[in-house]
């Protein structure tokens, strides 16, 4: 008597990919026009041997995922799928697309168990007015030049570093798994990998850990308007064979919709691509611990190019990921979505039940304007109006809906670091210096949610590139500017409480001189003492003894800022920094006003 095979049973676990339960691990994967599934296992770790130990043949659900239960596979065991296309029968072998560990983009998933030790429990994010946002680069963060990419490790140990600086949320350019070793990290092959060159899941899990256990927060970058396009036929790309576009395949639009700028469209109209993008949306939040995400050209998941055509199916999974966050309370510490998108006027960040996009900020123009004031050679053609619009304007009636900078990845990559921009000759010279540090105090006492770019707290000089490593040295070098940044992050938190009105919505900019190169504003959110504060900001290489400002209220304005000690360079010129007493003067529609000695290139901020 024969006896016959049994056949595959559905796992009877929940979830996707792997799932390690005791005694042996769950697979599920979606791939609806497979003949057969199976999964591949592999003892050798040797990358070019692709020869599987064993397979095991996954059961079809009935609705394009398969399933089975696998005793005896425990963590760390290499695998990927077999799967047979059942129209042609081909046969190929993919990754996981759903694995939070793979060997490499090239190589095999791994199979992990999600629990970590986590000592996190008592950290809660910032609210949205007392952020302030630190961008950087995981794999030139911190590395040797002409070395392999810097890693989470070294990232991990230079936490204290931003601590010291004062910044409260750390934005992580993409950390998920691309193609080859160095990027940007915006070609992502698997969304739910952490990049292998840079240690990996756990790894990321400790980075994180870590910044929560000094209260920084953590937000990283996510890309759904494309994936790849490298490694893509390692995993997405044709998964099941199936496909009509030229690349293509169930994880992508087919047709015209397929193509972009950076890689394949994924198919917005499929309820399991879009619950692969919610799916890997919660991972970070709710796995990682990620306290929230920055998402990269929603204009290219509402719109085909950049936001010029309307895609719907796009626009609701916005729409649903924002409402999973933020209406389902599946976590228990706030978490903040920023979206990259540059073609809307505000919808982005307007609730969903208002027929928004329900994100809670938006990256903004003001970048273009301060920029341009800053880089323009001449200061006759620095446009003071255009200093107040970036000032004023918000998203939403809301102030802290926008994401506010000088430098960012962007800006510096595709452009220059800001230095070499005003003065291209010589970066490190008084002019750069001036320029940027102005530029740093506008930002950081602006309406908004400042953000600082890596190493513009060290005076960096370097257009960034994704094989030019930041240079620590120059902490030491310039370090007056880096207390000059510290010193706005801690008077941009409030940290001496006299300046809460830098956490304020409020503001008023009763001085816009063009003919002088002179902007003044006042931020306050209640008013009165340790509340107003005065910001004067001058655009011209003009010294001057004493401007005239109006004041809100009688008494002694203290200087807690001035961009022009000495102290911050030994080329500065210490010109003011002194208290100021209100006089009975009225001025610029307030009842009260002093005279200002301020600096060449400089911002002053006063409080009572």
């Amino acid at each position: 008597m024969v006896v016959g095979i049994a056949p595959p049973q559905v796992s009877t676990h929940e979830g996707m990919g792997n799932i390690v339960f005791p005694g042996g691990t769950a697979f599920r994967v979606w791939a609806p026009n497979a003949r057969q599934v199976q999964v591949a296992f592999y003892n050798d770790r040797n990358q070019d041997n692709n020869s599987p130990s064993s397979l095991v043949g996954l059961a079809s659900e009935n609705n394009g995922y398969w399933s089975t239960d696998v005793a005896g596979i425990s963590p760390d065991q290499l695998y990927r799928y077999q799967i047979t296309n059942g129209d042609t029968g081909d046969v190929f072998y993919k990754i996981d697309p759903y694995a939070t560990q793979i060997t490499n983009s090239v190589g095999k998933a791994i199979v992990r168990e999600s629990e970590f030790p986590w000592t996190d429990d008592d950290f809660q994010m910032p609210d949205y007015n007392s952020l302030v946002i630190y961008e950087l680069h995981l794999g030139t963060f911190d590395d040797d030049p002409g070395d392999r990419p810097g890693d989470l490790a070294r990232a991990t140990a230079r936490l204290d570093h931003l601590l010291e600086l004062g910044i409260n949320c750390v934005h992580v350019m993409p950390p998920n798994e691309f193609a080859a070793d160095f990027s940007w990290g915006f070609n992502i092959a698997f969304p739910f990998a952490i990049e292998s060159i840079y240690g990996g899941i756990v790894e990321f899990k400790k980075f994180v850990n870590r910044a929560h256990s000094l209260g920084i927060a953590v937000i990283t970058d996510s890309v759904f308007n494309h994936f790849g396009p490298g490694d893509l036929d390692e995993c997405l790309r044709r998964f099941d064979g199936w496909h009509q576009g030229e690349h293509g395949g169930i994880y992508f639009y087919n047709d015209e919709r397929e193509p972009t700028d950076w890689g394949p469209r994924p198919d917005f109209g499929r309820p399991e691509v879009r619950q692969f993008i919610r799916d890997n949306v919660m991972f970070l939040l709710g796995e990682c611990h990620c306290d929230g995400l920055r998402i990269d050209s929603t204009s290219n998941v509402w719109g085909f190019n950049n936001g010029q055509g309307w895609n719907n199916e796009g626009f609701n999974l916005l729409r649903w990921i924002s409402d999973e966050k933020n209406f389902f309370h599946r976590y228990p510490r706030q978490k903040i979505f920023i979206a990259e998108d540059w073609h809307n006027d505000g919808w982005v960040t307007r609730p969903t039940p208002e027929m928004g996009a329900g994100f809670d900020a938006e990256w903004h123009w003001f970048v273009h304007e301060v920029r341009h004031a800053l880089e323009t050679p001449s200061d006759q053609f620095r446009d003071m109006d255009g200093i107040a619009r970036a000032l004023y304007a918000r998203f939403n009636n809301d102030a802290f809906k926008r994401v506010i900078y000088t430098e960012s990845h962007d800006e510096s990559g595709n452009n220059d670091a800001l230095a070499r921009r005003i003065d291209p000759a010589n970066p490190e010279s008084w002019f750069a210096k001036k320029r940027t540090t102005l530029g740093a105090a506008v930002v950081l006492t602006a309406p908004g949610i400042p953000m600082i770019w890596q190493g513009q707290e060290l005076f960096s000089i370097e257009k960034f590139s994704d094989t030019i490593p930041l240079d620590w040295s120059r902490k030491e070098t310039f370090n007056g500017i880096f207390q000059l940044y510290q010193r706005l992050c801690q008077l941009r938190r409030n940290w001496d409480n006299n300046t809460r009105g830098l956490r304020g919505q409020h503001i008023n900019c009763h001085v816009v001189d063009n003919l002088n190169k002179v902007v003044a504003f006042h931020r306050w959110n209640e008013g009165g003492p340790g509340d107003d504060v005065i910001v004067i900001l001058n655009f011209s290489d003009r010294t001057w003894d004493s401007y005239r400002v109006g004041l809100p209220s009688s008494g002694t304005w203290w200087c807690r800022f001035s961009s022009d000690w000495a102290g911050y360079s030994s080329d500065f010129g210490n010109v003011g920094g002194h208290p100021v007493s209100a006089e009975a003067e009225a001025k610029d529609n307030m009842p009260h006003s002093a005279g200002f000695a301020i600096g060449p290139y400089s911002g002053l901020i006063y409080s009572q």
